[in-house]
């Protein structure tokens, strides 16, 4: 990934053929995390080549964590030797998920040094969960001068939790701490999205003993040591539904294999509010998206403008937000998007705007958009890594050619997608002007 590159874009080609789905950022970044808990070494499958992994393994590399490549998306990882209990602050900037580092490095090593977490600038990204999980296994916590210190004294105890969010990486990191925690512990209100299940699954390859796991209820029996492993990351799920709305708005024929349908079942609602439709084929496990689909918006019962809305796993993920306000440009009718999370993820729609877009951002988390508009291709920005990859999506649908700049935020979360979109019949290169 090399800095002031940019992609640039001839829209109006379809995007036809067949694509596998990089594995699963989300899953990666914990599951990498979790080689901090043993001595012996975990081998993770599938592991996507993103700038998010690259920066995290960096961080463990410097920690001491032996790290090595065993052919295309396979890494391995030993900690055998970790040096310390500062990561690495100018990396963990970069990056949200150095936040999961907390759970792993307090159990190992007793203390943590946790530089404030980066990531994606979508609003106030809050880590009082994270505290308040830790804080119920026994661990204390100093706020200082841009970090946090976590620290316990002796083993942390297992405890009954109820998380105040349904946060990913908080829930990550609980149970994280609470595998080789003393006793017994439950974590109620727990995330369960499918890369909570793959950090969960591990664990229990590890030799830890987790019930409930894709529930929102998790029972966590703590573990002396665990041991080593190897795993398979599952399809990264947000990357299936960029795709799917890719292929849909430029009216190509698409099939995304080994894409677990059955995790799209929320996202498949969603968009047929926008008249995107897709299938599974014979064998249920690749989706199909078909060509030419005349997309038109469903409006609720009584002619009512539809909302499309996000909410925790299993419902709508708030990271494909983005994707479906591009869909909605280009579907006939009036649609309201109501993203509840985070308050400045859909500050992007300007740049929709500027291209023809005809929406209003009511206020910092809805946006009404009444499509069809025929998107004219304009001088971008990638904000971040979602709204960058909504931008490229409308690009590629656009009337002539767009640039888009910032590309390391959509590098950051989709492998190689230039590389592999032309391979579909994108028009679309990379320029380091």
């Amino acid at each position: 990934m090399m800095p002031n590159q940019s992609f640039v874009i001839e829209g109006g080609h379809p995007i036809t053929g067949r694509i596998r789905p990089s594995g699963n950022k989300n899953a990666a970044l914990p599951l990498i995390a979790a080689a901090l808990l043993t001595d012996d070494e975990v081998v993770l499958e599938n592991v996507p080549d993103i700038g998010d992994v690259e920066t995290l393994l960096s961080i463990m590399t410097e920690l001491g964590v032996t790290v090595s490549e065993r052919g295309q998306g396979v890494i391995a990882l030993r900690a055998d030797g970790v040096l310390g209990d500062r990561p690495n602050a100018a990396a963990c900037q970069q990056i949200r998920a150095s936040v999961l580092l907390a759970g792993p490095l307090l159990t190992r090593c007793g203390r943590v040094h946790l530089p404030l977490p980066g990531g994606d600038v979508i609003g106030r990204r809050r880590i009082d969960t994270h505290v308040l999980a830790l804080k119920a296994l026994g661990a204390s916590v100093e706020v200082g001068e841009g970090e946090y210190l976590f620290e316990s004294r002796g083993r942390l105890e297992g405890a009954a939790i109820f998380l105040d969010e349904t946060s990913v990486t908080a829930t990550e990191n609980a149970i994280m701490a609470a595998a080789l925690a003393q006793g017994t512990t439950t974590i109620d209100n727990a995330a369960s999205e499918p890369h909570v299940q793959d950090l969960c699954r591990l664990l229990v390859a590890m030799g830890g003993r987790i019930e409930g796991i894709g529930s929102n209820r998790l029972i966590i029996e703590g573990r002396d040591r665990l041991g080593g492993a190897s795993y398979r990351l599952g399809p990264d799920y947000i990357e299936v539904g960029s795709l799917i709305t890719l292929a849909a708005v430029t009216g190509g024929e698409l099939t995304i294999e080994d894409a677990r349908p059955e995790e799209h079942r929320a996202t498949q609602l969603a968009f047929q509010r926008l008249g995107i439709r897709f299938t599974t084929d014979v064998s249920g496990r690749h989706i199909v998206v078909p060509k030419d689909q005349q997309l038109t918006v469903t409006p609720d019962l009584g002619g009512a403008i539809p909302k499309i809305e996000d909410s925790p796993w299993p419902g709508f993920p708030a990271d494909l937000t983005s994707l479906a306000i591009v869909g909605a440009t280009q579907s006939e009718g009036t649609v309201l998007v109501f993203e509840k999370m985070f308050e400045s993820r859909l500050f992007f729609v300007d740049r929709l705007a500027a291209m023809g877009a005809r929406l209003i951002l009511c206020d910092p988390h809805r946006v009404v958009i009444t499509g069809r508009a025929q998107l004219i291709a304009q001088e971008l920005t990638s904000p971040d890594i979602r709204a960058g990859m909504a931008l490229l999506v409308a690009a590629l649908c656009a009337q002539g050619t767009s640039r888009i700049h910032n590309i390391g935020q959509i590098d950051r979360g989709y492998e190689r997608i230039d590389e592999r979109l032309a391979q579909l019949g994108a028009n679309i290169t990379r320029s380091s002007a």
